[in-house]
């Protein structure tokens, strides 16, 4: 079993240069204790997204760490031009020596596409479009341009990913449809689902890996939870309780002040989102118990925590790192052996 963090990047309470050297100090601390891989999100106007331009971002973590894999959770696709995009993948991936992950979506929020001048609708056109060329391109070093674009058939990259033929991709899955395209493709992923619902991706996702790729080691199958630690179960779930609707209101934000509908809602305070399974708040023993029991039910086999969200102060998320990654961590190893074993 590994271990990654999956992160929004808001903020809503620190003047920003001192909140970028937090997160920069908190991927040096995951890069210290072993985590496999920092995910980030891409949003634009909304304190949910402090990281608009995901590649700055990684650029920094790109020098602030020596292990660390990192990524975007994932590239709104249709706002980048390809072949930018494939030169700055490119570029990512030798400044850190081949650890760059990466994600490709068609952007979770309408609303913020649209900000952009791009038709929502078309988003879906847009990413089977440029998600090929890029590939291509990186495998290639030659991104083939539709004959409306420009004056020219193609263009050559100077600039090549060290990852052959390109760096690991990721993508979300929420239905058996994104986990069968998921497995064919041979990409890792992951999932915000409840427990049984990743479970049932999963099934479908290892039948059509074995049918398509026979018997190659399965690759990365995540699920993404809230996750804060603490010495007792009271204390961390006082910091949950306050910490949360700070993300929530960022998370928000844009659906509430336009009258829109979100797509993707998720529960306005951490009790319901505990009762969904999508967060966990308690002593090591407690958060252990927890996540061990929802990777169990869910058949994955990467646990990405959320830890660093909401109004949590530095010592708050330097305590519940360190907790997790020194006793959490051990413990959900050991009761995966267990089961092994059984």
């Amino acid at each position: 079993m590994q271990f990654g963090i999956f992160d929004h990047m808001d903020n809503d309470h620190l003047p920003l240069n001192a909140f970028y050297e937090e997160r920069l100090q908190l991927m040096e601390m995951y890069d210290r204790h072993g985590f496999h891989a920092w995910h980030v999100a891409e949003h634009h106007a909304t304190t949910l997204g402090m990281a608009p331009s995901p590649n700055v971002m990684l650029a920094a973590a790109a020098q602030r760490t020596k292990r660390l894999r990192f990524g975007p959770m994932v590239y709104a696709l249709p706002l980048y031009h390809p072949m930018r995009l494939a030169e700055e993948i490119a570029m990512l991936d030798q400044m850190s020596n081949g650890r760059l992950e990466i994600g490709f979506g068609r952007g979770s929020s309408p609303v913020e596409i649209s900000y952009f001048g791009v038709d929502p609708a078309g988003t879906e056109s847009v990413y089977r479009q440029s998600l090929p060329r890029i590939l291509e391109a990186l495998e290639t070093g030659v991104m083939k341009v539709p004959e409306h674009e420009a004056p020219y058939n193609e263009f050559t990259l100077k600039v090549m990913p060290l990852q052959k033929p390109y760096p690991p991709i990721w993508y979300g899955v929420h239905t058996s449809d994104s986990a069968e395209r998921a497995a064919q493709r041979g990409w890792n992923t992951i999932n915000l689902d409840m427990a049984d619902e990743a479970g049932e991706c999963n099934d479908v996702f290892k039948r059509v890996w074995r049918d398509v790729h026979d018997d190659a080691p399965l690759p990365f199958m995540g699920l993404g939870r809230f996750v804060v630690v603490a010495e007792s179960d009271e204390k961390a779930l006082a910091i949950a309780r306050r910490a949360y609707p700070h993300w929530h209101q960022g998370f928000t934000h844009l659906f509430r002040s336009l009258g829109r509908m979100n797509r993707h809602p998720r529960p306005d305070n951490w009790d319901m989102l505990h009762a969904q399974g999508k967060g966990i708040a308690g002593s090591p023993r407690t958060v252990a118990r927890f996540l061990g029991e929802q990777m169990a039910r869910s058949k994955c086999n990467y646990c990405v925590a959320q830890i660093a969200f909401g109004d949590q102060s530095i010592n708050e998320l330097r305590d519940s790192i360190n907790l997790f990654a020194s006793d959490v961590m051990p413990a959900m190893r050991a009761m995966e052996d267990a089961r092994m074993v059984a």
